[in-house]
């Protein structure tokens, strides 16, 4: 097989997927994606509804979206679409703009700068971006964005009407519905409440049976028989029994910079979404899952989307767990899943006008309460409190901004922020012999250093930067003039940069003034030619500098030689210290220590 096609079966994963297609995969696919198609409409009308647009065009999105989504993803499960966070955010992007009469052009136009953002990250391979997200992030975003969907459903789910509530915040319709609690519409309510019973009875007796289907079912057969519209029931209106049109869509450079931002954060929530889902997948199904074809695909999806009027989607954990779970075998499952909701929408979408918006509700407030991960909450404040702080935050900025992106970019801060905070800190220990013990050399904090000695032994680990080079230079210098010689051993430190090349060269010249001497040891090819170039090697004297080797302590014992030149040791004494022992360094950050028999001479 030639390379171009090679090329192109890695961007696009479905020839691949159609070369390899057994006979035994189209029933397995066929009933997995009925059950997803199942669960996809009524799921996808009511992430319209938080998304702040018409049901039809939650429809649309599970079509198109869902096709490309599969078309293109690396993983064979995954099922792209509307999702309940990305739909918020949509809610957030679009609260300034839904009133217009252009609004719905305006939506597109972000669903576009979604994709060509996921698109461009793709093709420039900046998908590392997305890690600057950390889990703690989705976590909190998502506890909060839950809170928000639950509480900006209770209008519909109560039956209150409230004017204007598109241009209202979440809080500010909260006050209002507190406040008119007298109109509420039991009707509506009732309706409301039996989805949510039909849902939970259906989840006790088969996690697989499409409560929220049924209960939207039951409640428009109720509707329709009773006729309780005429008792102030608010519906969803007529939905065409229409295929996604194609549209052009409206270009405008002035609005285009208006979304952007906004469009970012959706960009950024939604891969993490997908990948972190795809990866979930892919350690059950051992599917291999090439995270830079998963922005693409993301990306083209969210390209194409907007011309058959969709707004932004994503990876679905929900409708992608339940395909893998139905057995689905290839892609193809996704495909046929986008096309069956295809054909509900042309069948059956006639009888949409009987679905109570109070019923959707329900289904939106179930959808909101099961997107609170109390469990993985209560593991990252038991494990982690940086985590905890960063969540926290998140949430809580969800909730009470304005702007439901500013949260996210607020998570993102305060994790960078810890992160730099913890890279900050310089691992630096002191090792000496360890009293009674044969063989075996203990790690002393540098503060411990009282007395004078013949010679220190420094282990220094991690990266040294800028943001590091204050409290490294703090640490050197209470060894100053504590050693005739200090030899410093850099095994685990892979790159410096100029100012920790200053801080190093600065102690260097203190320890000579002082009459002493330093050794440095398992210096890597990259910091050897830094030493060189910054003049710092000819500072120390070449001679006096150990290039790191494969066997793992071999370059210090060389140090130790030297040490023993310098200082004039007696050979017996040299043996008596060192002698059938090694030294004992942590490989890792938490301290571990080890003693590795070896001669030093």
């Amino acid at each position: 097989m030639n390379t171009a096609v090679l090329k192109l079966e890695k961007h696009l994963p479905l020839i691949d997927t159609l070369r390899t297609y057994k006979k035994e995969y189209i029933k397995k696919d066929i009933t997995a994606a009925l059950t997803v198609a199942v669960i996809a409409v009524p799921q996808s009308m009511a992430y319209a509804l938080i998304a702040g647009v018409n049901p039809v065009y939650g429809l649309y999105t599970a079509i198109v979206s869902t096709i490309f989504c599969s078309l293109f993803s690396s993983s064979n499960h995954l099922i792209g679409g509307p999702t309940n966070a990305i739909a918020l955010l949509v809610a957030s992007g679009m609260k300034n703009y839904m009133a217009l009469e252009n609004a719905y052009e305006i939506l597109f136009l972000l669903t576009f700068l979604v994709g060509a953002m996921q698109l461009l990250f793709g093709v420039l391979r900046l998908g590392k971006l997305i890690n600057f997200v950390s889990h703690s992030v989705i976590v909190g975003f998502t506890a909060g964005a839950a809170v928000l969907i639950g509480l900006g459903q209770l209008n519909s789910f109560l039956g209150i009407s409230i004017p204007n509530s598109s241009e209202m915040s979440t809080l500010n319709k909260l006050v209002y519905i507190a406040t008119h609690l007298g109109t509420v519409n039991y009707y509506a309510l009732g309706l409301g409440l039996l989805s949510i019973f039909v849902i939970m009875i259906c989840k006790r007796i088969n996690k697989n049976l499409p409560g929220a289907l049924l209960g939207v079912c039951l409640s428009s057969a109720l509707v329709a028989m009773f006729s309780l519209e005429q008792f102030g029931v608010k519906l969803t209106g007529t939905i065409p029994s229409q295929l996604p049109p194609f549209k052009m869509i409206h270009f405008d450079l002035g609005m285009a910079g208006e979304l952007l931002s906004g469009a970012f954060a959706i960009a950024i929530i939604a891969l993490v979404e997908a990948i972190s889902i795809s990866k979930a997948i892919a350690s059950q199904s051992r599917q291999k899952i090439d995270a830079n074809q998963e922005i693409i695909g993301q990306g083209i999806t969210n390209v194409v989307a907007p011309f058959f009027q969709c707004f932004p989607g994503t990876g679905s954990f929900s409708r992608s767990a339940i395909n893998f779970q139905s057995g689905a075998a290839t892609r193809i499952a996704g495909i046929l899943s986008g096309v069956f909701v295809a054909i509900v929408l042309l069948f059956l979408g006639s009888y949409a006008k009987y679905i109570p918006m109070a019923s959707l509700a329900g289904v939106i407030l179930n959808i909101a309460y099961n997107m609170v991960n109390r469990a993985e909450i209560k593991r990252i404040f038991k494990l982690n409190k940086a985590d905890a702080l960063v969540m926290g935050t998140t949430a809580i900025a969800a909730v009470l901004l304005p702007h439901l992106d500013t949260a996210v970019y607020l998570g993102i801060a305060v994790s960078i922020m810890i992160y730099l905070r913890e890279g900050s800190k310089v691992h630096i220990k002191i090792l000496t012999p360890a009293q009674g013990k044969e063989n075996a050399f203990l790690e002393k904090e540098i503060q411990s250093v009282e007395e004078k000695a013949d010679t220190l032994i420094v282990h220094i680990q991690g990266n040294l930067y800028f943001g590091c080079a204050d409290e490294l230079e703090k640490k050197l210098d209470l060894l100053v003039g504590k050693a005739g010689i200090v030899i410093i051993r850099m095994k685990r430190v892979n790159s410096i940069d100029v100012t920790s090349l200053d801080t190093l060269k600065l102690f260097v010249q203190k320890i000579k003034e002082t009459g002493g001497k330093v050794i440095i040891s398992g210096v890597s090819s990259n910091v050897d030619k830094l030493l060189t170039e910054s003049k710092l090697a000819q500072q120390i004297g070449e001679e006096n500098i150990f290039i790191s080797q494969e066997d793992l302590f071999a370059s210090s014992n060389q140090a130790l030689n030297r040490a023993k030149y310098f200082l004039d040791y007696d050979i017996s004494k040299v043996k008596e210290m060192f002698s059938n022992s090694t030294l004992v360094f942590n490989d890792q950050f938490d301290s571990s220590r080890q003693a590795v028999s070896q001669n030093t001479n």
